[in-house]
């Protein structure tokens, strides 16, 4: 993989924190694409062909992780934390989270967890609530963490430790949800830059996604797209079991059927099943409990065809998560297809297979 995908986990960026993502996308975008298209929320968009008469094709990673903002600070000198994004307390009990001021200093700590010792023989009435959390930064007391940089309303997110398995096929990280889509597009735009096209393609990434899809709303009503594809990280139960519609690594791109927010437009999953078969990209059917950008852009205007090609990752929405290249391959692949061969026909044969 380019190293657009390392340098883009490896940065932090929350919900409404994307700002240093958004300016490692700028400085790519500017590389590859002939024009920039942001909002007022920060999403940004590199396009290509915009003056041509095709459709309008929008391709949004999404830039924010799940983390969490600094709310309070104890007299022990404990950080107090809300949470940003779907997050479950017990999965960040006992992790490494880091601090992040807005030049970018680290401020490294430990989620508070009481050891056995403590609690033998204790009842334990309830799960972990994420705002039940604190953080242990090693301050001596509330005046020593002021002191050491902590105030109201930073950033905090895993710190990172970047691996890739032994096998060489997965790479385990923070942040695959969903910088593996910022760094697909900038591979896309990359690719294309140089080819002729009938479309006119805007490829970047929403902000806030994890909190309520508010970028893709904005970005969308922006761009005005004829299509919108989200490429987003979807969670795996293949190491938990799992069915023949819940997602595995190694298995290829996730066609996603149906969430509670996108039923699939029949046209657009007919064109994708045709296309991957005719490259012979390997795919997967996935639903899912939860929903990506293209949830918001459908309903952008009068309606916008969207869809989902989702990358298959284990564990997101912790700490870490992890890939497969070979997904990576297919989504890749798939994308460039869809891209190559799309034209006014083949939106016309999409919108008619309703």
């Amino acid at each position: 993989m380019k190293p657009y995908y390392k340098d883009l986990v490896e940065l932090p960026g929350a919900p409404s924190f994307e700002h240093h993502v958004r300016a490692y996308m700028r400085r790519a975008l500017n590389e590859h694409a002939q024009t920039i298209v942001e909002d007022k929320l920060g999403s940004i968009f590199g396009g290509l062909n915009p003056d041509a008469e095709g459709p309008r094709v929008m391709v949004a990673g999404h830039m924010d992780e799940v983390g969490a903002m600094v709310v309070g600070i104890t007299e022990e000198g404990l950080v107090k934390l809300r949470p940003l994004g779907g997050v479950k307390g017990d999965v960040f009990l006992s992790q490494h989270m880091s601090i992040h001021t807005d030049d970018l200093e680290e401020i490294p700590g430990v989620t508070a967890s009481k050891p056995p010792h403590l609690t033998r023989g204790k009842k334990q009435d309830k799960p972990m609530s994420f705002e039940d959390l604190r953080l242990d930064i090693g301050a001596e007391d509330k005046e020593h963490a002021e002191k050491l940089g902590v105030k109201i309303g930073q950033q905090v997110v895993p710190r990172n430790l970047y691996t890739t398995t032994k096998d060489g096929k997965k790479h385990i990280s923070k942040a695959w949800d969903d910088r593996f889509g910022c760094a697909m597009a900038l591979e896309i735009l990359e690719t294309l830059k140089s080819e002729s096209l009938p479309i006119q393609l805007y490829a970047g990434a929403t902000v806030q996604e994890e909190a309520g899809l508010r970028g893709a709303k904005t970005a969308t009503a922006r761009i005005e797209p004829d299509v919108f594809i989200a490429v987003d990280c979807s969670p795996c139960q293949d190491s938990f079991g799992g069915d023949e519609i819940s997602g595995k690594l190694n298995e290829g791109f996730l066609m996603r059927f149906y969430d509670p927010n996108t039923i699939m437009h029949r046209g657009m999953k007919h064109h994708l099943e045709e296309l991957a078969e005719q490259h012979g990209i390997d795919y997967q059917y996935y639903q899912s409990k939860g929903g990506t950008d293209a949830a918001r852009a459908q309903l952008s205007g009068d309606g916008v065809v969207v869809a989902t090609i989702g990358m298959p990752a284990r564990y997101i929405h912790s700490t870490t998560s992890m890939i497969h290249e070979n997904d990576y391959h297919a989504v890749r692949d798939m994308l460039l297809a869809f891209l190559r061969s799309f034209d006014s026909d083949a939106l016309a044969r999409i919108k008619a297979n309703v």
